[in-house]
């Protein structure tokens, strides 16, 4: 009897610590998924002209088992209060976060500043962020009739009118959202400096992402702020958008050089679910199952050394021949710059970043291994 006792004690015993370890073991499993993965967003900007809620349906019921994030583009669209509602209602039932871009307050019959809080108040975190004010510094640089600054005579003026007029506009919605983001091409230094908690950088046609991760993340980095990148045209005619793997390596440099949003832009709608192909969503799915298996790859592509420009020396750095504040020819600095950063490009790839020096923000340089200034030697 008591060999008996000993021998289903012996049984219960193992059974117990079995059960004690599977337990142990998924939730363990549990807290490294859990624990290990970023906080990171991908998703689709749906920027179709005179776009409806339907549209909106069916790109989110297209894209929502492998994004997280759906950024209302179409401005069309947001003139509707009601449509709008719809649509942010049916981006959170798939349970994805709402970026909503925002123009001119002028063309709403609705207080933009009252939806925004209601909508931040309705959705709480879940209404990630209010998109104000596209391309501020590329407007800035190319286009003369909606540049902020157009009268100065100096770089120093140039940067203060331009950062004290964007600030402006970012502080119109400042108290009734969380967050306010935008995207741009040039200029992000200044952007941040207006008070936007994130840019998102544009991988646009040739322009070299290492070069636009190294303003972004550089800029980001020095204001304590996040940042993302936004994968747009490539093409200036059909098919407009890059090709798929083209598009999963972008999306991939980005994700490992710390981007903490990235969105995919999808205008104009030539075909059901605009210029994104069945090709496209493969590589966004590809992209976003293998985030998921690789949760540290993210970031670990860093950012161990700095180029140090002039603090207001806004250059739109695409060329050796490119504008200064959309107001200035390129200078005697203009040609050194661009060699400059395309040797440190060839050098360090994408773990270099752009700054600026700016006595205003502490000592920023201070913080990357090595430092290499506009007016030392900087070899291939």
């Amino acid at each position: 009897m008591t060999g008996k006792l000993n021998h289903k004690t012996l049984v219960l015993a193992i059974v117990l610590v079995v059960v004690v370890l599977v337990s142990l073991v998924a939730a363990l499993d549990c807290f490294v998924n859990s624990a290990g993965m970023p906080e990171f967003y991908v998703g689709v900007e749906m920027a179709y002209q005179n776009a409806n809620v339907s549209d909106v349906r069916t790109m989110v019921d297209r894209v929502k088992d492998y994004t997280n994030v759906f950024v209302i583009g179409s401005v069309e669209l947001t003139y509707n209060e009601s449509a709008l509602d719809e649509s942010c209602d049916y981006i959170h039932s798939a349970g994805l976060k709402i970026i909503v871009l925002l123009t001119n307050f002028t063309n709403y019959s609705f207080d933009t500043r009252i939806w925004t809080n209601k909508s931040q108040l309705k959705f709480g975190d879940d209404f990630l962020a209010l998109y104000r004010y596209d391309e501020p510094g590329g407007d800035q640089l190319d286009n003369a009739k909606l540049r902020f600054v157009s009268n100065t005579t100096n770089y120093a003026d140039s940067a203060s009118n331009y950062t004290y007029i964007l600030e402006q506009h970012v502080n119109f919605y400042k108290g009734n959202v969380s967050r306010i983001f935008t995207a741009d091409y040039g200029l992000y230094w200044w952007d941040y400096k207006a008070g936007y908690d994130t840019i998102f950088a544009e991988f646009v046609g040739n322009q070299s992402r290492q070069r636009h991760i190294a303003l972004c993340r550089g800029a980001a980095t020095a204001f304590s702020r996040d940042w993302g990148a936004i994968i747009t045209w490539k093409y200036n005619n059909e098919p407009y958008i890059e090709d798929a793997d083209s598009l999963y390596n972008d999306l991939t440099l980005a994700y490992s050089s710390g981007a903490k949003y990235l969105i995919v832009f999808d205008y104009p709608k030539t075909d059901t679910y605009g210029i994104l192909t069945d090709r496209h969503f493969n590589a966004l799915k590809r992209f976003w199952d293998w985030t998921h298996a690789n949760p540290k790859a993210f970031g670990s592509v860093k950012a161990t050394a700095a180029y140090i420009l002039p603090g207001d020396y806004g250059s739109g750095l695409r060329s050796t021949t490119d504008n200064i504040w959309g107001l200035f020819p390129a200078d005697n600095l203009s040609t050194k710059t661009w060699n400059d950063i395309e040797a440190m490009t060839n050098r360090y790839g994408a773990r270099f970043d752009i700054i600026f020096d700016d006595n205003t923000i502490g000592n920023v340089a201070g913080r990357y291994e090595s430092r290499l200034f506009w007016n030392e030697t900087v070899t291939p």
